[in-house]
């Protein structure tokens, strides 16, 4: 089995010397699930454990744990190379959407005028029969010649600079439109129509790692309504009951506590114990999901998008007339070729236009309901910072059983770095020196 990415991530991150309250709260795994990572980590590793006189356990990792695992994992190897080649994949698939429209708008366009000359051709034959001289020539020329800037330009990162001379104005303007927006106009398109992706997909990840925080922020000791603003789903006898900690006291292994004034105090054992002293961690007064966006191309690229969709369904639609026409059906190589194709263009525009649409009204009922969420959050937030007296002796209650227990050297029982008859060698000397320092002091 390969390691979890979010304990190696965290041991990283934590400088090699870990607890399990410290990956725990990092991550906000289970405290039992982290434990077993961190046991198979090490073993895979070659991490060393110290046991303190308490007990308690620290996980010592070499900076070069990860070349370990890629040497003895093929698994992982391959990830890596996956992940080098599925940017450059992805990206291609996101490309090819704008890369399509633009194709299809093409071969509409030449489609069409081909029709068009063909009918003209015939009419000025039509007429040299007559004995007519003809006249005009061809007149329908808006295809397929393009009178705008060239197509390809868009793509570039600097259209409509290349004739201005360097400057730093320039080079500023470039970095402004970066910043607005990273997208390049291909990748836009794609973003145009299906988004950039759910922006809370990592919801409940992050859900665990703040309460994990706020709990390690807190000693290791809070009240329920500390944690509520990090939870949804608490009706109200939920709240009366507590019983939305149950989940809480699960993932952590907490232990509730019922005080002589009857409030109950949820205190986490596992997570007073940190191998190093670190500071508080930052944490959000309360939970907040990420409202969906509807894409992140700038203002000029949407514009482009969706004008390019209506040039491409309003051809679509001429050339759907034009192939009905008995010139049309009797025409050969590309003409015939479209035609047969015809259906895969004409729902092709329909859904460019279509698609973002939907997609538009859903977002709107998405945010709806987040607003709801985080709403009900925020309000469980203000009630904790607007606490009334008993809220206050609840957690002046909680801090009696705040503890924080950081493991140091002079803690250590015992090491699987040094052979064993070396450290009760050690240890025999410590108790040695002990004895000497109480002696002295009578």
């Amino acid at each position: 089995m390969t390691p979890n990415p979010l304990i190696t991530n965290s041991v990283e991150k934590l400088n090699y010397q870990v607890t399990v309250g410290d990956v725990a709260a990092e991550t906000g795994l289970k405290v039992q699930d982290a434990q077993k990572g961190l046991v198979a980590l090490a073993a895979d590793a070659g991490g060393h454990l110290k046991v303190s006189e308490t007990g308690d356990i620290t996980y010592l990792f070499p900076k070069n744990f990860r070349n370990i695992l890629r040497n003895k994992y093929l698994r992982l190897r391959l990830k890596e190379w996956w992940d080098k080649i599925s940017g450059t994949l992805f990206y291609l698939i996101r490309i090819s959407f704008g890369i399509v429209l633009i194709a299809s708008i093409v071969l509409i366009a030449i489609t069409i005028s081909l029709i068009v000359i063909g009918a003209q051709m015939n009419s000025e034959e039509g007429e040299s029969d007559e004995g007519g001289m003809g006249g005009g020539g061809f007149s329908f020329g808006f295809f397929p010649f393009w009178f705008g800037p060239d197509l390809f330009l868009f793509f570039s990162p600097g259209f409509y600079d290349d004739d201005e001379p360097f400057s730093r104005e320039r080079e500023q303007s470039r970095r402004n439109r970066k910043q607005k927006s990273e997208l390049s106009f291909l990748e836009a398109i794609f973003s145009f129509l299906f988004g950039d992706g759910n922006p809370n997909a990592k919801l409940e990840d992050r859900r665990w790692q703040e309460i994990g925080s706020v709990i390690r922020n807190n000693g290791g000791a809070v009240v329920g309504e500390q944690i509520a603003p990090y939870l949804d789903n608490i009706d109200q006898k939920s709240w009366e009951d507590e019983d939305y900690m149950l989940p809480v006291l699960t993932q952590f292994n907490g232990v509730p506590e019922v005080t002589e004034e009857g409030n109950i105090i949820y205190y986490f054992p596992e997570l007073q114990v940190t191998a190093t002293d670190k500071s508080k961690r930052s944490v959000e007064s309360y939970l907040q999901e990420r409202y969906w966006q509807f894409t992140k191309a700038s203002s000029t690229q949407k514009m482009i998008a969706i004008g390019l969709g209506g040039v491409n369904l309003v051809l679509a639609l001429m050339l759907g007339s034009l192939l009905s026409g008995e010139l049309a059906a009797q025409m050969g190589g590309l003409v015939a070729f479209v035609n047969g194709i015809y259906g895969i263009l004409l729902t092709y525009a329909i859904g460019y236009l279509t698609i973002p649409l939907i997609r538009y009204f859903w977002i709107q009922q998405k945010n709806k309901q987040i607003a709801s969420r985080n709403d009900q959050r925020f309000k469980r937030a203000q009630l904790l910072s607007r606490g009334d007296q008993l809220l206050r002796n609840k957690l002046q209650q909680a801090q009696e059983f705040a503890a924080k227990t950081v493991l140091s050297e002079e803690d250590v029982a015992y090491s699987t770095e040094q052979d064993l008859m070396e450290q009760e060698a050690e240890r025999s000397d410590k108790i040695d020196e002990d004895w000497e320092r109480r002696l002295s002091s009578e």
